[in-house]
């Protein structure tokens, strides 16, 4: 009979709406608790340091698509995008022309969003020119705050703050699209330049660059 089967369980709201605890007995994000995915991806590489060029400029154009979905839409069609876009190597898309656009945009493995696949020529571009400036990598670690958050709740976790602010605003004067303030805030999280996970978080200081 049905009734005699227990049903699998489901992941665990904790106190704080805003965390799950798994089977595992670990608390992460609701957004991470619930699909195995985007758990693997806070436990092995959300918050970890990105020092590259092209992995940071793989990371800025993701955050870009992102804008408006859910990063697990982004995550699923990663794959995608780093076979349509070449690796993310800076050095070929900015030698993107507009047959590589349409390209794209016939691509429904990825986003097919205009702008956003412009933006990331443009941001391309934008990354080559950094290198007789010290080179991107050099150029986003400079916001790195003297300290960082340390949120006790889900709630107190901030989408945005002066550092991100004024990365948005110094990645557009360098030629830089889809880098508004709080895409930035989330591009620092996710390759360490701030620790915002939560302070109980098995996860915390897991970085290196900030003490747990």
């Amino acid at each position: 009979m049905a009734g005699d089967t227990a049903p699998a369980s489901a992941p665990e709201r904790s106190v704080d709406p805003g965390v799950v605890t798994g089977e595992d007995g670990l608390a992460r994000p609701a957004w991470a608790g619930t699909d195995p995915l985007l758990g693997q991806y806070y436990d092995t590489e959300w918050g970890m340091p990105v020092r590259d060029e092209r992995g940071l400029y793989e990371r800025i154009s993701l955050e870009a698509f992102q804008a408006g979905l859910s990063w697990a839409t982004i995550l699923r069609k990663r794959p995608a995008f780093r076979a349509a876009f070449d690796d993310f190597d800076p050095d070929r898309v900015a030698g993107y022309g507009d047959t590589d656009v349409e390209r794209l945009m016939a691509d429904a493995g990825i986003v097919r969003n205009r702008a956003k696949i412009l933006a990331a020529v443009a941001n391309a571009r934008a990354t080559v020119r950094l290198r007789e400036h010290g080179g991107l990598t050099d150029f986003v670690w400079g916001f790195k705050p003297l300290d960082t958050p340390r949120p006790r709740t889900f709630a107190e976790i901030p989408t945005t703050s002066p550092q991100s602010q004024a990365l948005s605003k110094a990645l557009r004067a360098q030629g830089f699209a889809f880098v508004g303030p709080t895409t930035m805030h989330a591009l620092m999280e996710a390759i360490g330049i701030i620790d915002t996970h939560l302070v109980d978080s098995h996860r915390r200081g897991s970085s290196g660059i900030w003490p747990a």
